[in-house]
């Protein structure tokens, strides 16, 4: 499990300088991410204004919820969807049993920069490029160099249809960066959430747990 310590890793002054023309600006507190430009006040302001929606799939009136935090560039979360995810999906989600939330954890640059270009297409390809992250992490994500980094995310979402100008638009917008990061600490205090995968079922802590041990829980839930 990733645990918040690790969030300060690579956050270097070279790193710094080598994306200041990126312009992602990742500040919410400055002791949690150091910013990649200078935030101006205009963008604070517009920062504030945001509304982070949760992404979600399966049914609203679903008898359980289930909250998944997770991180673009957390092994274990990517080993959870690889060998939890697709028969959760199957048997709950796609059934109508369970509402599945998922939630951004950002514990480094990278995570972030991933959520926004997954967010960069939309609802209702959001989970499809969650898939593409999580199955090539190691391919996006392994390099210290940030700008070999943003270059491979630029070509996961080229992959999925969007062009350098929606990219652009969506990862050099600063406010929206500032309020994910603001998003993100209000919901990890919402359940004291330290590592991921954390999984919330009906408002119970989990963590990190196989198929049939998740089955077992969520069984549970659906007879009560």
């Amino acid at each position: 499990m990733i645990n918040r310590r690790k969030f300060l890793i690579g956050l270097t002054a070279t790193s710094v300088a080598a994306l200041s023309a990126w312009s992602i600006l990742p500040r919410a507190t400055q002791d949690l991410l150091a910013p990649v430009g200078a935030a101006s006040a205009e963008e604070a302001a517009s920062a504030a204004e945001i509304k982070i929606e949760d992404m979600a799939m399966g049914s609203p009136d679903a008898k359980v919820t289930l909250i998944e935090y997770a991180s673009f560039t957390c092994p274990h979360c990517a080993n959870f969807h690889a060998n939890v995810f697709g028969d959760l999906k199957k048997d709950y989600i796609d059934t109508g049993k369970v509402r599945f939330v998922y939630r951004e954890v950002y514990f480094d640059r990278y995570g972030l920069w991933a959520a926004m270009m997954a967010r960069c297409g939309g609802e209702m390809r959001y989970f499809g490029i969650s898939d593409i992250l999580f199955d090539t992490q190691k391919d996006w994500a392994h390099s210290d160099d940030p700008t070999v980094v943003v270059g491979n995310l630029r070509k996961i979402g080229r992959s999925v249809g969007m062009d350098d100008a929606s990219l652009d638009a969506c990862m050099k917008d600063g406010a929206t960066a500032q309020a994910l990061v603001t998003r993100y600490e209000e919901s990890m205090k919402e359940y004291n959430v330290e590592g991921t995968p954390t999984l919330i079922i009906n408002g119970e802590k989990h963590s990190n747990m196989s198929y049939a041990d998740l089955k077992t829980i969520l069984d549970a839930k659906l007879a009560e």
